[in-house]
């Protein structure tokens, strides 16, 4: 069984990008090198806020969709409270 995350980075320009990967370090330099997500390739270098683990990749989607619906003073408090 891997390992599965949802993870939030902070921008350049200050804002933030949710997403699902199974390498942090090798996803997190792909979106600096500009081969991540087209949101981040405009603003990099980007660098990592939070992360959870998951066990299913259910969860860890799950919980990325439930964070983008929030509002960016949700999403500061979310992960300012673990």
């Amino acid at each position: 069984m891997g390992h599965h995350y949802f993870y939030v980075l902070e921008c350049s320009d200050g804002s933030y990008y949710a997403g699902y990967t199974v390498d942090l370090e090798k996803r997190i330099q792909k979106h600096n090198d500009g081969k991540g997500a087209k949101y981040t390739r405009g603003r990099t270098p980007v660098k990592l806020l939070y992360s959870e683990e998951y066990d299913s990749k259910g969860d860890a989607l799950r919980m990325e969709i439930r964070f983008k619906k929030l509002a960016k003073e949700k999403k500061k408090r979310y992960i300012e409270s673990r």
